[in-house]
């Protein structure tokens, strides 16, 4: 059998996560309601929402700078992945991180592009439905769906704390989506793992391995 090039494994890596981050998403909008949040553990809920922010529903900026600086950014990264993928010295780990990071900024960016377009916004407790061309938005100011919810546990500070005294904390409390998980997995094991290959000094003196 015929071994992967890391430019296959890199496409495979990027058609797989892309599948099942929309097959999710999809499947979430149209049989859930804004809000609703399904209980299947304690420390883990599927709970949709929609963001018109970046990674764990973070919000920087207007929609359509930063529907743009996604496609940017991984315009960008698929330039340097291109560069990359066939020099022996670059680990095939370090090329499906670069490919975790593209997958999962793809998938957002198309959510942002294509759901305002082909999906309405029906009021609670109704679910969206397939509209094409009828949906709530124009092109690039459509909504990201999350709904990865892991609140694996929380607490109460203690009252004599300044300004967070009796306050709730909850680790995990962000609800994100299988493309934010791609990126995340892509950067911290990039950072972790990896590191060197992104130095300047590393591209002078790399060998081959």
């Amino acid at each position: 059998m015929k071994k992967l090039t890391k430019g296959q494994i890199a496409l495979a890596v990027i058609v797989l996560v892309l599948i099942i981050d929309q097959v999710v998403k999809i499947w979430v909008k149209t049989h859930m309601y804004i809000g609703q949040a399904i209980h299947v553990t304690d420390w883990f809920y599927i709970a949709f929402i929609e963001n018109n922010g970046m990674a764990f529903g973070m919000e920087v900026g207007s929609k359509l700078f930063l529907t743009l600086f996604r496609i940017v950014a991984v315009v960008l990264l698929v330039w340097v992945l291109w560069r990359v993928k066939n020099k022996p010295q670059m680990p095939t780990g370090f090329i499906v991180c670069l490919a975790l990071i593209i997958a999962g900024a793809a998938g957002n960016i198309f959510d942002c592009l294509f759901y305002g377009l082909l999906f309405d916004n029906p009021i609670p407790p109704m679910v969206a439905s397939f509209v094409p061309g009828e949906g709530y938005a124009g092109l690039f100011y459509g909504r990201v769906v999350d709904m990865l919810y892991f609140p694996l546990f929380s607490f109460y500070w203690p009252d004599w704390m300044p300004w967070i005294g009796g306050e709730r904390f909850e680790f995990f409390r962000p609800v994100f989506n299988i493309a934010d998980s791609a990126i995340s997995v892509g950067v911290v094991c990039l950072i972790l793992f990896y590191h060197r290959y992104l130095s300047t000094d590393h591209k002078k003196e790399a060998k081959p391995q």
